[in-house]
């Protein structure tokens, strides 16, 4: 994976805009962008130089299909893998006002997954048929001598 130039990067946070200041950050061998701390794209050459992948989902998969967006597809040892990512229509990279509707799906993505995540990541509660034991309790020490028991002793 060659990496992508900064410039290519600044531009597609440009086309990205509608939805919120974006910055990109390095990452990968390319560039992570996102707003508000979401990630929202990934800017990335995967041998066909350098493009523009939007998060998606499986609810969206079936829109950049129809528009025929290649899906982030990248080797490990040999294996392809993929992630839901998916190049940007070509005719969306011209302008910030083309690219809106994609930007605005790419952010309900991110914040889908962020959603899904926080709910996954709830500490689990305690079963109401399994009650907590009460605490244990300590052993007394012995009482002091009484006064009586004293004498009695010296006698």
């Amino acid at each position: 994976m060659a990496s992508p130039a900064p410039d290519f990067a600044d531009y597609c946070c440009e086309l990205l805009s509608s939805v919120g200041r974006c910055e990109r950050k390095r990452m990968f061998g390319g560039y992570g962008i996102s707003t508000d701390g979401l990630n929202i794209a990934i800017v990335a050459d995967l041998g066909a130089g350098e493009r523009l992948w939007l998060k998606a989902n499986e609810e969206t998969r079936g829109l950049y299909e129809a528009a025929g967006c290649e899906r982030f597809t990248y080797q490990a040892k040999g294996v392809a893998r993929s992630v839901n990512y998916y190049a940007a229509p070509d005719e969306a990279m011209e302008s910030p006002q083309l690219m809106a509707p994609w930007a605005r799906q790419a952010l309900a993505c991110a914040l889908k997954a962020q959603a899904s995540k926080t709910v996954r990541s709830r500490p689990a509660t305690r079963s109401p048929a399994r009650p907590a034991k009460p605490p244990a309790r300590r052993p007394t020490a012995p009482k002091p001598s009484t006064r009586a028991s004293r004498k009695s002793a010296k006698g």
